[in-house]
């Protein structure tokens, strides 16, 4: 039989994860919406991933610290200059590396956006480029994310732990509720 102080703790916890939940949700949301008109003028396709594009499969990644935007090359100067920033060549860290980088940070959540993406893999570069693009939603923000499958292989492929929690999440989760139809 459990101790009603310790039940009373574990729910108080469950309850402030719930909130804390609704306002990483709504952080999206608004981090998205203020996005939008950027993203609009984008030609080519683009696309959400990380911890941001869990959450628009209806998953729980736990946390979003940022959100991870991959543009098409060709879009960073529009989309870019939109958002008062100068595309400049992003600095490779031990995993990852990009062609263009820039961290944008006035919206609720601090935004990557990020073109020439490439993950090293067995000593060679390689460039990722999603294959697949669904529409999904939060709140009234709309945004492109890889379909589900695609999303899991690729955070199999960065490998840290933050990743292997977000497919356990995904996988977790009932298929895309989020999900507002295919582009």
């Amino acid at each position: 039989m459990s101790s009603p102080v310790l039940s009373g703790q574990v729910a108080e916890c469950e309850g402030l994860r719930q909130v804390s939940t609704v306002i990483a949700h709504r952080d999206l949301e608004s981090t998205l919406l203020a996005l939008q008109p950027a993203l609009e003028l984008a030609r080519y396709p683009w696309w959400i991933l990380g911890s941001a594009a869990v959450v628009l499969h209806g998953a729980d990644p736990d946390e979003i610290r940022d959100v991870d935007v991959l543009l098409d090359q060709r879009d960073c100067e529009a989309v870019f200059a939109r958002l008062g920033l100068e595309p400049r060549r992003g600095q490779p860290d031990s995993r990852f590396r990009s062609a263009v980088f820039h961290r944008w940070n006035q919206a609720s959540l601090p935004v990557e956006l990020f073109a020439g993406f490439c993950i090293l893999e067995a000593g060679t570069w390689r460039e990722f480029v999603p294959q697949t693009r669904i529409a999904a939603g939060i709140g009234a923000a709309r945004a492109y994310v890889p379909e589900r499958a695609e999303l899991i292989a690729l955070l199999r492929r960065f490998g840290r732990n933050k990743d292997l929690l977000r497919i356990a999440a995904l996988s977790a989760a009932s298929p895309s509720p989020s999900r507002s139809g295919s582009a």
